[in-house]
């Protein structure tokens, strides 16, 4: 990993941070600061969930074949999308807060996803992961990004592979499931954004990590791409 990359990141992350590191809690009407946006900042940076979608929003979308029905999904709905979410996840380790910018959802899977050093769904996390997908399917009008983290134990290239066909093996279960292929796409960034401390296994355990990152995608949106 390259210092001078960490040191950009977390710069940007901190200029960000008043802008971005307070969501709304969708039970309460709260507003808190983001536990997502206090681990990035405290890693690399926040710049992996502040950016854009992964190859761009227009292309996906149409290629997604999302239409004009999207309406009003991002405001009332994505709130329902969180908190079904909450209470179908509860007690399995998930995490399901809004992105830090507050314009999606990012649900965290826990290390307990995948066996050590393997890149099979455990069978025991199957269910979980039902519910994630039948939520997808439930609310169709988004667009899904599935994000691979690991620790910092082993060498980058190694973790760079390894986090990159978890995030596949999510994906292609997700569509196993019945989620729409083509509002898909994956990526893995390896050791490269921790959100605890990588000198203890209990912050080991949660950098080894895949987010799904769900994008709502509105009337404006479709209207725009097409």
């Amino acid at each position: 990993m390259k210092k001078s990359r960490i040191i950009v990141s977390s710069l940007a992350a901190v200029s960000l941070l008043g802008l971005s590191a307070c969501v709304t809690d969708p039970n309460t009407g709260e507003r808190k600061v983001s536990r997502t946006a206090i681990g990035g900042v405290g890693g690399a940076g926040l710049g992996y969930l502040l950016g854009g979608l992964i190859g761009g929003k227009t292309a996906r979308i149409v290629g997604a074949g999302i239409g004009a029905a999207a309406g009003g999904y991002a405001g009332y709905r994505m709130d329902e999308q969180i908190r079904e979410l909450k209470e179908s996840t509860a007690g399995t380790g998930v995490d399901v807060t809004e992105t830090p910018g507050g314009d999606g959802i990012l649900v965290n899977l826990p290390d307990v996803t995948f066996a050590v050093d393997s890149t099979a769904i455990s069978p025991s996390f199957r269910a979980t992961l039902d519910d994630v997908a039948q939520s997808m399917i439930t609310y169709p009008n988004s667009l899904i990004d599935v994000m691979g983290h690991t620790d910092s134990t082993g060498s980058d290239s190694y973790n760079l592979d390894l986090s990159r066909r978890r995030a596949e093996s999510v994906a292609n279960y997700l569509v196993s499931r019945g989620v729409s292929r083509a509002r898909i796409e994956t990526v893995g960034y390896g050791e490269q954004y921790p959100v605890a401390d990588n000198t203890t296994p209990e912050g080991r355990a949660q950098n080894r990590r895949v987010e799904i990152r769900i994008t709502p995608i509105t009337e404006q949106d479709v209207n725009q791409a097409y």
